[in-house]
């Protein structure tokens, strides 16, 4: 039997259905650290990968490459190789293992040799074109639909009707439970207060949220809306939606059921 590349030897236990693939994209691509442009291009790559949110991979000769020390940490990728780290240096402000890139990466890898991705979190600002982007890069596949309803939708905590509307707005997004976005006249506002909690969707914009209480239970942060969402998301903008994962929602008198996803961990409310 033939004997695998030594690059390949050794290699942790992959799952076989687990894909690995890139494709360039047309969109300028910009980050942004401690005030100074360190990475400028327009033939960045998309690398997708099974149960990842996108990553791009830029040509180091569109990185500002002079401004990065090589780190001492190494990790494996049984997918694609062994990863070496660069730590950038901006004047005074340092992100430490900020970007990666895999000198050799395995032969049934993508061919990504030359270039390197950043944590996009120890980038201060990331740009496509001249919009702003958060959390992580957007995924070209990913769709979100918003739609003005009729349906009677109810959302109800531990027995109260904390709203109760015929014209929710729906939001449909790629691998994501139905959310019904609902007008403040229509949600006993008396029991929600708002907090300080905040969040970045790459595909709406900064969330914020409110916590309702019924009776002597206070359900933390489930609810959330969006003053100033990305043009895309702008039919929710000022709306307030539930997790549908802790609550019970009636649309037109059928009790959902409740989606299992990330969110769901959240200390249960009951219905």
């Amino acid at each position: 039997m033939a004997q695998a590349p030594a690059q390949q030897q050794g290699r942790r236990e992959r799952d076989p259905n687990h894909k690995v693939r890139v494709e360039p994209t047309a969109k300028w691509i910009r980050g942004v650290l401690g005030g100074k442009t360190i990475v400028d291009t327009k033939r960045a790559l998309i690398l997708f990968e099974t149960s990842h949110t996108p990553v791009y991979y830029f040509h180091k000769d569109d990185v500002r490459m002079d401004l990065m020390q090589p780190t001492d940490k190494n990790t494996n990728c049984p997918y694609k190789g062994d990863a070496s780290y660069w730590t950038v240096t901006v004047g005074d402000k340092l992100s430490e293992d900020a970007l990666w890139g895999y000198a050799d990466p395995y032969s049934d890898a993508p061919d990504i040799k030359d270039y390197v991705a950043f944590y996009w979190n120890k980038v201060d600002h990331w740009f496509e074109e001249e919009e702003e982007v958060y959390v992580h890069a957007r995924d070209p596949y990913k769709r979100v639909d918003t739609m003005l309803s009729s349906r009677h939708v109810q959302v109800v905590i531990n027995g109260e009707t904390v709203a109760d509307t015929h014209t929710p707005t729906l939001l449909f997004e790629t691998g994501l439970p139905i959310r019904y976005y609902i007008s403040k006249t229509d949600i006993r506002m008396d029991l929600l207060t708002p907090t300080d909690r905040l969040t970045r969707c790459p595909y709406k914009g900064a969330s914020n949220y409110y916590s309702v209480t019924v009776g002597d239970e206070e359900a933390e942060n489930i609810a959330w809306y969006y003053t100033y969402p990305i043009p895309e998301s702008g039919k929710v903008a000022g709306l307030v939606a539930f997790f549908n994962e802790r609550v019970d929602i009636y649309v037109d008198g059928e009790l959902m059921e409740r989606p299992k996803t990330k969110w769901s961990a959240a200390k249960p409310v009951s219905g």
